[in-house]
C-alpha cells in the first residue's frame, strides 16, 4: 500500500495581510498531480487544514474541492484529523457527505482506529488517528499540580494511553499506522506555528508511541503541527511532513515537501520526501548599500517571484516617497526594516556581553545600578547560589535526525 502523508495546509492564512490563496490552490493542484502520478492508495492529512476555527468561505471551498479531487470519486481513501487551528465540530459537520466519497474526518479523540481497505492490493490499514489532544478535547483535568514536569508527564501518559487503546487493534497481517497533531519532544519548530503547549507542558514524549511488550508496533507515525519536514527519534519511524508553504520568514530557505511511504504488513517504513515547487519562496535581504542598492537589486530582477523581508542599513530615515517607490517596484516586499549604526552597535554589544561569565555580568549590572559601587565577593556568591537554585533540572528531550 502506498501512503501519502501531508499536514498543516493552513488554508486561509495570509502573510501580513497578503493573500496566499493562489499559492495554496497551486499546492492543491500539485498534490493531486503527485497522488495521481505516484499511484497513491491512501492519503493522510495530519491536521490544520485551516488556519483559523472560522475560515473564510474561499478557504473552505478550496479544501472541499481539493479532497474531492484527491479521493477520485471514492477510489482513493483520504483520512483527515483536526489540528489545533481547526474547529473539530465544524470540520466534521460535512463528514456524512464526504464519507460516500471515501473521505474520513476525525475531529475528536476516539477509542477505535480507522480501518481502510486498499482496493488495489486488498491490504487493510489500521490507523490510530488522534486529533489534536487538547485538555479540553480530552475532557479531563490532567493534573492538579501546576509543575511543568508533572503536567508534561501526565499529558504524555494520557496521549500514550489513547494511542495504546487504538493500537490494540493492530494485527501482524494489517498495515499499522499512527497519526496525530501534537508537539513532540525533540521536534524543531519555527515562528509560524501557533504554540499548542503552555511553557512546554503540553508536549509529548516520543515514548508515548512505544508498545513495549506488544507483538505489533506502529510501522509509521504521521504527525502534523511542526512546519519543518523532519524525522523525530523514537520507536519506529516518526515523521512530521511539514507545511506545504513557508508561512513565516523563520522558514526562509526551507524546502517544502510531502512524504510517501510504501508499506506492507510487517515491513519497515522507508519514507521518501517529494519536494514541492508551488508557493513563493520567502527570502531576507540584508542590504548594506542603503536605498540605492535596494533599487539596483530590484532592477536586476533579484527574487522577482518571492516574498521579501528587507533589512536595510541606513544613516538617515527613508522618505515616504522612497518607501512607496520600493513597494511599487516589487510587490513582494513585505517588510522594510531600517538598521541604523547605533542599533547595530547595540546588538553587537549585547552579543559581546552574552559571552561574559555570569558573575561578571552581575558585577557590571550592580555597578551601573548603584552609580559606581562594586559588589563584594560574598554578595556575588549569594547571587550565584540563588540563580543555581532557580535553574530547572535538565531532561532528555529527545533528538532530531536529519
Amino acid at each position: 500500500m502506498r501512503i501519502l502523508h501531508t499536514a498543516d495546509w493552513h488554508f486561509g492564512r495570509t502573510l501580513e495581510g497578503r493573500s496566499r490563496l493562489q499559492e495554496q490552490a497551486a499546492f492543491a493542484d500539485e498534490l493531486v498531480r503527485i497522488a495521481d502520478d505516484e499511484q497513491v492508495d491512501l492519503l493522510l492529512i495530519a491536521g490544520d487544514v485551516y488556519d483559523t476555527v472560522n475560515p473564510p468561505a474561499a478557504a473552505e471551498q478550496l479544501f472541499y474541492e481539493t479532497v474531492a479531487r484527491l479521493s477520485d470519486g471514492g477510489k482513493r481513501p483520504v483520512v483527515i484529523i483536526s489540528g489545533n487551528h481547526d474547529h473539530p465540530e465544524r470540520l466534521t459537520a460535512v463528514a456524512p457527505l464526504l464519507r460516500s466519497q471515501g473521505i474520513t474526518i476525525v475531529g475528536q479523540p476516539a477509542i477505535e482506529p480507522v480501518n481502510i481497505k486498499c482496493a488495489r492490493t486488498g491490504e487493510v490499514a489500521v490507523i490510530a488517528a488522534l486529533p489534536y489532544p487538547s485538555e479540553a478535547r480530552l475532557k479531563e483535568l490532567l493534573s492538579l499540580d501546576n509543575d511543568e514536569t508533572v503536567l508534561r508527564s501526565a499529558y504524555s501518559e494520557r496521549v500514550g494511553q489513547l494511542f495504546r487503546r487504538q493500537a490494540q487493534f493492530f494485527q501482524p497481517h494489517t498495515i499499522n499506522v499512527a497519526m496525530s497533531h501534537l508537539y513532540l519532544l525533540g521536534g524543531v519548530d519555527s515562528e509560524s506555528e501557533r504554540p499548542i503547549q503552555v511553557g512546554g507542558a503540553y508536549t509529548v514524549d516520543p515514548r508515548a508511541f512505544s508498545l513495549e511488550g506488544e507483538v505489533t508496533q506502529a510501522q509509521y507515525v504521521a504527525l502534523g503541527h511542526l512546519h519543518r519536514p523532519q524525522r523525530v527519534k523514537g520507536p519506529g519511524h516518526i515523521r512530521y511532513s511539514g507545511s506545504p508553504l513557508a508561512y513565516s520568514f523563520s522558514e526562509a530557505g526551507q524546502t517544502k515537501s510531502i512524504t510517501i511511504v510504501d508499506l506492507a504488513p510487517g515491513a519497515v517504513a522507508e519514507p521518501v520526501e517529494h519536494y514541492l515547487t508551488s508557493g513563493k519562496p520567502l527570502v531576507s535581504w540584508n542590504i548594506r548599500g542603503g536605498y540605492e542598492e535596494a533599487i539596483r537589486w530590484i532592477e536586476e530582477g533579484r527574487d522577482a517571484n518571492a516574498w521579501i523581508d528587507v533589512g536595510m542599513y541606513l544613516t538617515e530615515a527613508l522618505t515616504m516617497e522612497q518607501i512607496q517607490k520600493l513597494r511599487r517596484a516589487h510587490e513582494g516586499i513585505v517588510h522594510i526594516r531600517p538598521i541604523y549604526p547605533e542599533i547595530e552597535e547595540t546588538v553587537e554589544e549585547i552579543g559581546r556581553r552574552s559571552e561574559l561569565p555570569v558573575e561578571e555580568l552581575f558585577r557590571r549590572f550592580y555597578e551601573r545600578q548603584t552609580g559606581g559601587a562594586m559588589p563584594d565577593d560574598e554578595l556575588v556568591r549569594c547571587f550565584l547560589e540563588l540563580i543555581q537554585e532557580g535553574e530547572p533540572h535538565n531532561e532528555d528531550d529527545g533528538e532530531v535526525s536529519a
